[in-house]
């Protein structure tokens, strides 16, 4: 954590520059869950060095605005998760399966023959790259093992419980690695918590144990209601948030702007960190400072702001870079308001 009270970060993702993403395929669909190539603009032999550019864009992107913690903007994605979950072994990825996405409709998805193992590190290049470029803590994200097996059709394992726990040992793995390549934070996707929550209780929990078991560096979770581009309806509270105060997880990232979260919430999350999400998505009017700092203010009756890291309530992936910048900004600017009234009332 960084020394300063109420810190600022992304989730995870930042927009993708139009030279190097077809964004307007891109919001026409749900997040791809098998591979998308048909996305990129740039040619396969230039496309790691087009992702090298983009991620340095939005590496600035984030200082310029006065970010303390620094992602990568998930430039080299699809989506969120499909880079990770289709690089493991066990999945055929060229005959892939259906599942039902978190609005009930019908997905292609990996489909699982075999045993899911991580064949090689996946990510670790990409926290090489942003540690090199960046002078700030870092914090790089995975999907997790509840949401990837909620993405994927099981023709492999007796149950699902099973095989979330193999897809668990396989982001062990990944974080351990990602930690020895210079992250500071390690964050796990679990959107699907929220979605499925009757299944998260029965296996999640257990799952997400284990992809942090023996994992000594500072973690996050993110759980949300989804993407607000995508899914606009948005309930008032969380089905699953307090049983996460049974995690190994340090830090849980949730949503209240758009939602108008009931933050009392937050008080059944005794120790652990929370990223909170004060930026809607759903607005492309840039909030003004003050409103962010309104939205700070609702949750510092639940929770010390020492343990409080102020963020948009999901990933940017979805909005003009222009609405994104000013967004930071706005949240930079909201958190010194209220930091400087926490200074002022001590």
């Amino acid at each position: 954590m960084t020394n300063t009270i109420l810190p600022t970060s992304l989730v995870g993702s930042y927009p993708q520059p139009d030279w190097l993403i077809d964004r307007q395929r891109l919001a026409g669909r749900f997040p791809p869950r098998v591979r998308a190539r048909e996305l990129w603009r740039v040619a396969p032999e230039h496309l790691e060095q087009a992702q090298d550019d983009a991620t340095l864009l939005a590496i600035r992107a984030q200082e310029r605005a006065g970010l303390d913690i620094i992602t990568d903007g998930e430039m080299r994605r699809e989506s969120y998760s499909n880079r990770f979950a289709t690089a493991l072994e066990g999945v055929d990825i060229d005959n892939p399966g259906t599942a039902l996405d978190r609005s009930g409709h019908p997905n292609p998805v990996p489909r699982v023959v075999g045993r899911i193992r991580r064949r090689h590190p996946v990510e670790t290049r990409d926290v090489a790259f942003l540690r090199a470029n960046t002078d700030r803590m870092i914090k790089i994200t995975v999907p997790g093992p509840f949401t990837m097996a909620q993405q994927a059709q099981n023709d492999f394992y007796a149950d699902e419980a099973e095989m979330a726990m193999d897809y668990a040992a396989a982001v062990n793995e990944e974080i351990r690695d990602l930690f020895a390549a210079g992250a500071d934070i390690v964050q796990i996707d679990e959107p699907y918590m929220q979605a499925r929550p009757e299944k998260a209780r029965q296996y999640g929990l257990d799952a997400v144990n284990r992809a942090l078991e023996g994992i000594t560096g500072t973690t996050a979770l993110h759980i949300c209601f989804g993407y607000a581009a995508i899914i606009h309806a948005r309930p008032t509270g969380y089905s699953f948030l307090p049983e996460l105060c049974n995690c190994r997880v340090k830090q849980i990232s949730i949503e209240t702007a758009q939602s108008d979260l009931d933050t009392s919430v937050l008080g059944q999350l005794p120790d652990q960190t929370i990223i909170l999400g004060v930026i809607d998505l759903a607005d492309m009017n840039v909030e003004s400072p003050e409103t962010v700092a309104a939205r700070i203010r609702r949750a510092l009756p639940h929770v010390d702001p020492r343990r409080v890291i102020v963020a948009p309530d999901c990933g940017m992936k979805y909005l003009p870079r222009a609405v994104a910048d000013g967004k930071m900004r706005a949240m930079v600017e909201g958190a010194a308001i209220v930091r400087r009234e926490i200074a002022g009332a001590a």
